[in-house]
């Protein structure tokens, strides 16, 4: 089932957070839990949002904090969602980059151009070498070097 499938009334998603439905409506003002709204302008509140709810609650009851202070934490936890999504982003980028710079490459007997996985040696059968080459047991592989710019 999806957590953030806006299912729940008003009165169903008080019931499960055990509030009143009115402290849902004034969280809704104050920004703390913002459900869906219907085409009705009714409100839907999914799984996610009662959780979130409690959260609320236990910040509040708990540990004291005010609904201003609550917001800004609730805030803060959007913020380190988004750069965590974009911080995973941007190491999965960044090893496909590695990945890609580390390939190894070698001439295939038709002369197109195999991949060699790094640390594996290529086939005889896929390379195309040529006599002189052959007889030196020489492999050349090209690797860019860092442009400098001076």
């Amino acid at each position: 089932m999806n957590d953030d499938a806006p299912l729940l009334t008003v009165t169903q998603a008080a019931r499960l957070a055990g509030m009143h439905p009115q402290t849902l409506r004034q969280y809704d003002r104050l920004g703390l839990v913002v459900p869906r709204r219907t085409l009705g302008r009714g409100r839907r509140y999914s799984h996610r949002d009662v959780a979130r709810l409690l959260e609320v609650q236990q910040l509040a009851q708990v540990e004291g904090v005010n609904l201003a202070g609550i917001k800004r934490i609730l805030d803060l936890q959007r913020q380190v969602s988004v750069l965590e999504d974009k911080l995973g982003a941007l190491l999965a980028f960044q090893a496909q980059q590695y990945q890609a710079e580390r390939r190894v490459f070698a001439a295939g007997a038709q002369g197109d151009v195999v991949v060699v996985e790094r640390g594996r040696r290529a086939h005889r059968e896929h390379l195309h070498i040529e006599s002189a080459v052959q007889r030196a047991g020489a492999l050349v592989l090209w690797r860019p070097s860092p442009s400098r710019e001076d």
